[in-house]
């Protein structure tokens, strides 16, 4: 829900690890990984601007996020914090895009975009508490079979904790609506654990996605917790 203040450049750096059940040979997925670089950048206080390149897919995104509201008491009373997210993503790696829409020729430029749209509603219970909600939707321009809508809706649920003044355990799950899933697909669940140390965040996490842009994790997640298809990572 949070914006990047006006005037402040802020890169990140995520990074995903292979799943944890390909054992000592690939030494739990140390062997592979996703990664995510991408720069945000703050035009107001309320609107922030950003963009990145995945290695998922080979994906570009860039995105808007606009906060609405913002959560106070005294003579203005405000319950939650409103952010509007949209963003759009752009893949280029060929063979995924065949894979992923079941096709064998070339896909056009219009297979690769895919677009997201969020409402990030959040309240602050407490100073050692914080609840995110998230209704969710993402377009296709493309997509594998006729009876799977372009539309996919979904609604996605975040938790902080903090731990001390500096480090804070994080949980999100998105749950994709009947009728609203890609073939092969489950919902996406990570867990992390978050530390401040002054102009840096780092932030450990276990996911069974691999991506890291909207399309990618909330609708492309195809490791299952129960099966060991678990990745570790992390976030500078």
């Amino acid at each position: 829900v949070e914006t990047t203040q006006q005037g402040i450049l802020d890169f990140k750096i995520a990074h995903r690890f292979g799943t944890l059940n390909q054992g000592f040979y690939n030494i739990f997925g140390f062997d592979y990984a996703s990664m995510r670089i991408g720069l945000d950048y703050g035009l107001t206080n309320r609107l922030t601007v950003g963009g990145g390149r995945s290695t998922f897919e080979k994906t570009y995104d860039a995105f808007l996020k606009y906060r609405l509201l913002w959560q106070s008491t005294g003579s203005q009373q405000m319950p939650v914090s409103l952010t509007l997210l949209a963003s759009v993503m752009y893949a280029t790696d060929t063979n995924a895009i065949k894979s992923n829409l079941g096709i064998s020729t070339k896909p056009r430029s219009s297979d690769k975009a895919s677009y997201a749209y969020q409402a990030l509603i959040a309240r602050k219970f407490g100073s050692g508490f914080s609840l995110q909600l998230m209704p969710t939707m993402v377009h296709y321009n493309t997509v594998p079979q006729e009876d799977i809508p372009n539309d996919l809706y979904s609604v996605g649920a975040a938790v902080k904790i903090k731990l001390t003044k500096r480090t804070s355990l994080t949980a999100e799950y998105f749950y994709q609506l009947p009728g609203h899933k890609l073939p092969g697909t489950y919902n996406s669940f990570s867990v992390g654990y978050e530390i401040e140390t002054g102009g840096h965040v780092f932030q450990l996490q276990l996911s069974n996605s691999t991506g890291m842009t909207e399309k990618t994790f909330i609708n492309e997640t195809r490791g299952r917790w129960s099966k060991g298809d678990i990745h570790m990572g992390f976030n500078i």
